[in-house]
């Protein structure tokens, strides 16, 4: 990561959901490193509380773009001058794509065109994409390789595969550089945790905080390659500093374990001595996978990345995140 900065010291990118949450902690990154950024967001996920913090910290290096993906004038302006686009902005959910699929094929594949075409027309040197580990659908062999044959069994899947597709085929038709990065099940400090489409760390901290038992989808056997959010943005950094050239190539970011759901569980219900809950088992949910595990040989190989957070460290850190959230919130209640 040593040479990491020079790759952004005084240089323009473009975060598109930026106001998320692994978009707004790679803002702060980037911010660290020197680099200007503009963000554009709906807001339809998100909120404006972070990023607002960060203009005014910075109002000369941060702009927001309260606008669409899928309006090309939005993201005419919001790419104009940027050497760099991290593509995060995504209808992020399986249970809210099995509801909606068109909206999220509308979101997550005509957005990332959309995206790939603003980058092309403004001439920017890469596209970092925020591809998923659902690509790999339930595929029995781990740890997963990105040789493996795609296997979708959601509409998330199926339109955020459609994405590195198009990544690739934006680099072989017009020599724009791009990088697909696979994340696995990303947590952290800021994570949404309350809605019906939390994801599960920040969703079973939320609950056992309140005294309430997590729901476990199925029988808690399943297994996922948590993956601690400074993780993720440390691979968009070195995705977009790489001197390589991408051209398409479809990497894991993950930490290469797996823990269960029921250890995730009693990990969450051990912290907070709530030895009397347990958890509450619901039928399993349509387009979810059984078992998820990150084979990061390539992902070493191309970017130099190694996990920089362990899954215990991120899970102590984003508990004790929540907790302070939720004192703060209690002062000002």
């Amino acid at each position: 990561m040593g040479g990491v900065r020079s790759a952004f010291e005084g240089r323009r990118v473009c975060v598109t959901g930026g106001a998320g949450f692994i978009g707004g902690h790679l803002v702060d990154a980037l911010l660290a490193l020197g680099a200007s950024v503009r963000v554009i967001d709906d807001l339809s996920n998100s909120t404006l509380e972070h990023l607002s913090e960060l203009i005014e910290l910075e109002p000369k290096r941060v702009r927001f773009f309260h606008g669409s993906i899928l309006e090309p004038r939005a993201m005419r302006e919001a790419v104009e001058g940027a050497a760099i686009v991290f593509h995060l902005a995504a209808m992020g959910s399986v249970p809210r794509s099995i509801e909606d699929p068109a909206r999220a094929w509308d979101v997550n594949a005509t957005g990332t065109l959309r995206v790939l075409e603003a980058a092309r027309a403004a001439k920017c040197e890469r596209v970092v994409y925020s591809a998923s580990s659902s690509a790999y659908g339930d595929n029995e062999r781990l740890p997963l390789r990105e040789s493996d044959p795609p296997r979708p069994v959601s509409p998330y899947a199926a339109t955020k595969l459609a994405g590195e597709h198009l990544c690739r085929a934006w680099s072989e038709s017009y020599a724009i550089s791009t990088m697909s990065l696979r994340y696995f099940n990303v947590f952290g400090p800021r994570q949404p945790a309350d809605s019906a489409y939390a994801a599960v760390v920040a969703a079973f901290i939320r609950r056992v905080a309140s005294g309430a038992a997590p729901v476990i989808f199925g029988d808690g056997e399943q297994s996922r390659d948590f993956t601690f959010v400074s993780n993720a943005v440390a691979a968009n950094l070195l995705a977009a500093a790489s001197k390589r050239e991408p051209r398409g190539e479809v990497v894991n970011i993950g930490t290469g374990d797996r823990v269960t759901l029921n250890a995730l569980a009693a990990r969450v219900i051990e912290h907070f001595g709530a030895r009397d809950l347990t958890p509450e088992h619901q039928p399993v949910r349509a387009g979810d996978v059984r078992h998820s595990q990150a084979d990061l040989s390539r992902a070493r190989e191309l970017l130099d990345y190694r996990p920089i957070t362990t899954f215990a460290d991120g899970l102590t850190e984003t508990i004790d995140w929540f907790d302070l959230a939720s004192s703060r919130a209690g002062d000002n209640a």
